[in-house]
């Protein structure tokens, strides 16, 4: 897996990551999922900052996905009546993290939601659309700003406050690992850009 990594913000806006200055310690050796963890912890305990955080921690998502193969074969088929599914990869209690894959059915298209929380999206398998949004006011009037297409193997890093939607595109399903910080859910809301309102899910 090697080709573009993304950050964006809340805004709507999104830039390519530059290359991580950190990224010429990291080994090719084998990088399980428990170390990651713990370099996990390690980084939030590190760093106050969402972008800082985000801008560690991706390079470490590629290692992992890159070393431990058997983490792309780890999801669960769409279920056919919601169209998309979801496989929690390691869940502790007081540990602030999800980490999970996703898997959505070719066509499918998420509500249109921020995520309260930082995250990383590595895309493994299919094609899947990003769109992008950012507020017009306080009462959930939203606009589109733009798109990025994820293909395998690109990364695209979420601060708290963007708001997208994905739709699986091409005649796959998608698959994607996901990570996300702790959840903010009195933030986290669902926006209908027709009515201009948002609620809270």
């Amino acid at each position: 897996m090697a080709s573009q990594d993304w950050l964006v913000t809340g805004d709507g806006k999104f830039a390519a990551w530059e290359e991580s200055p950190d990224n010429s310690e990291l080994s090719t050796s084998q990088y399980r999922l428990y170390r990651f963890l713990t370099d996990l912890e390690d980084i939030l305990h590190k760093f106050q900052n969402d972008r800082l955080r985000l801008q560690a921690i991706f390079p470490l998502v590629r290692r992992l996905l890159t070393s431990s193969e058997w983490l792309q074969g780890e999801y669960l088929e769409p279920n056919p009546e919601t169209g998309w599914s979801v496989l929690t990869l390691y869940d502790e209690p007081d540990f602030p993290l999800t980490v999970q894959t996703v898997a959505w059915l070719p066509g499918k298209v998420s509500p249109i939601h921020n995520h309260a929380t930082w995250g990383v999206v590595a895309l493994i398998n299919g094609e899947e659309k990003n769109t992008l949004w950012r507020r017009t006011d306080n009462n959930g009037g939203i606009e589109k700003v733009g798109e990025i297409i994820l293909t395998p193997g690109e990364i695209i890093t979420l601060m708290p406050d963007a708001i997208h939607h994905v739709e699986a595109l091409g005649n796959e399903p998608t698959i994607s690992f996901n990570l996300y910080g702790e959840t903010n859910y009195p933030q986290r809301f669902e926006f209908d850009p027709v009515t201009g309102t948002a609620k809270n899910f």
